[in-house]
């Protein structure tokens, strides 16, 4: 079985059950309700609201593609983990509280109490096409990669058999089993990552480094930097990371079915506001056994690492003893496994209540629960199918990042402005989601190099991915105050729950609370974001 021992094998197989297991054990009895199965019954407490949000998000994709931006580039990358601190920040703040007391059950029904039932299937659509495309296709392909190169499995068979496993627990269990299999799958995917990093580092006195400047010797020059610098050959300039990193953000931390889905299951408005926090805590710690590891890796094994997406695989094989590989392998598992389950239950919340239950508003509980089962196995097979055209892009970090510049830029405008702009109107937000969706999708024609190898926006024009999102948001934004001006005003009293009374209304506490404890905790996250940039 490849570069695998019967003990690391047997390690793997025993999670795959266990998982299975758990997940069909705690679901079994939400099944009937349709609130139980897509929402958890709004029982969720903000520790596991913060595990899944950190579970859903890291992916097979971030455990290799973060590793081989280390090895190329060094933690730079990090950028994109620590800045998401800042938009789960945004999120528990501004989004949840609006959320929570809206009572909604998806996001586009948010929308619909925003500005009508025309921008609510916009954003249905738009939200399927993500989690098919991007939360599904890709980590299927990026899992399925690393699944053949690690234990020799062939990429198809990985696929089938990673899809019918997370499929079944999902279909069954709905939230309640995919947020507590999230929460067990942290656990592992940290405490895996934390002990691939501990061995890299034991390694180092080795290989005559004994400190951090030795360490730095030894890397590339600003490797150990994430601070943007023109000596850096990421190509990121601090222009991109604070303009355009907010506006795949905040579309996807804030604004997609997928992650979201947790906070709607909140028990409380403090579950809510507190659990995207926990969960902005807990993204500190990529850049360290994500990012950091791939540094590592360069400075041990660049003589071994021909291609960088092989760097995690290589660590595992030449750093951890046997059963431990079979540790980290159960880790690679929960990573995919996670972002899958919450794809899958995210796509059969949308077809059921903001497709099916619009048209056919009689139908049943036990209706609702089958249609989310039945779209959740249908998305699967497509996705199945889509998957293997991943390796038509030159990375696997470089679909995500055109799929989310395509998508995001609409959506981050309408939901921003939404809240913050009461004279926006649905007129606007329908040109905006349709001619922000044109936009991008040109973009992307122009950007795919279809003939030739050259991409024109990026490398004739020097237009990274996320100044391209920037400057997608800015034409959306041009679209939707233009469109809302010549076209008559909403409601106020209709939208008056939808957004903010003044642009600083979501720092004032809540009724009945003595102190504001979600706005305390995020001026200490503040601050601790601010001695690390300090640090590094």
């Amino acid at each position: 079985m490849g570069n695998i021992s019967a003990i690391d094998f047997s390690v793997i197989i025993f999670y795959i059950l266990g998982i299975l297991v758990v997940g069909i054990l705690v679901g079994r009895n939400q099944s009937a309700n349709p609130d139980s199965y897509f929402l958890a019954g709004h029982s969720l407490k903000w520790p596991a609201i913060g595990s899944a949000l950190f579970a859903s998000n890291i992916s097979t994709v971030h455990l290799v593609g973060l590793a081989a931006s280390g090895f190329s580039d060094g933690l730079i990358w990090g950028n994109f983990e620590w800045m998401a601190v800042f938009v789960l920040i945004i999120l528990g703040l501004i989004f949840a509280p609006f959320y929570y007391k809206n009572k909604i059950a998806t996001l586009p029904e948010f929308l619909e109490k925003r500005y009508n039932a025309v921008v609510r299937s916009c954003l249905a659509f738009m939200g399927l096409l993500g989690a098919l495309f991007m939360h599904i296709g890709v980590s299927l392909y990026a899992g399925a990669i690393v699944f053949e190169h690690f234990f020799s499995i062939d990429v198809y068979v990985s696929i089938f058999t990673i899809s019918f496993i997370t499929a079944l627990y999902t279909v069954i269990g709905g939230l309640q089993s995919v947020v507590v299999t999230e929460t067990i799958q942290t656990v592992i995917l940290i405490a895996g990552s934390v002990i691939l990093t501990i061995y890299g580092i034991l390694a180092l006195p080795e290989n005559g480094i004994d400190c951090w400047e030795a360490l730095k010797i030894a890397a590339k020059p600003e490797q150990l930097s994430i601070i943007p610098t023109a000596q850096n050959s990421s190509g990121l300039t601090w222009q991109a990371i604070i303009l355009g990193y907010p506006i795949l953000g905040i579309w996807y931390w804030c604004a997609d079915q997928t992650i979201v889905q947790r906070v709607l299951g909140a028990k409380t408005l403090k579950d809510a506001k507190i659990g995207p926090l926990f969960a902005g805590g807990i993204k500190i710690l990529p850049v360290f056994i994500f990012v950091f590891p791939g540094v590592l890796g360069y400075v041990l094994f660049k003589d071994i690492i021909s291609e960088p997406n092989d760097t995690f695989p290589v660590l595992i094989t030449e750093l951890l003893p046997t059963g431990l590989k079979g540790l980290m392998a159960a880790a690679l598992l929960a990573a995919l496994m996670s972002t899958i389950a919450s794809a899958l239950n995210s796509a059969g919340t949308l077809v059921s209540i903001d497709i099916v239950k619009r048209f056919k508003p009689g139908i049943t509980g036990k209706q609702q629960v089958l249609i989310g089962r039945i779209t959740a196995v249908i998305v699967m097979f497509v996705a199945i199918s889509w998957s293997p055209l991943v390796a038509k892009f030159n990375s696997i970090f470089e679909a995500i990042n055109i799929l989310l510049t395509v998508i995001s830029p609409p959506i981050t405008t309408v939901f921003i402005w939404g809240i913050f702009w009461k004279r926006g109107n649905h007129i606007g937000a329908v040109a905006t989601f349709i001619g922000g969706f044109l936009l991008g999708l040109i973009a992307f024609l122009i950007d795919f190099p279809v003939v030739g190898n050259t991409k024109v926006i990026t490398e004739v024009w020097g237009i990274s991915f996320l100044m391209q999102a920037w400057w997608l948001f800015v034409f959306c934004s041009v679209i939707y105050v233009v469109v809302s001006l010549l076209t008559p005003k909403p409601d106020y009293k209709k939208i008056e729950s939808c957004t903010l009374s003044s642009p600083l209304a979501f720092l004032q506490k809540e009724d009945g609370e003595h102190f504001n404890l979600p706005l305390l905790l995020s001026g200490i996250l503040v601050l601790i974001m601010i001695l690390l940039y300090v640090q590094f």
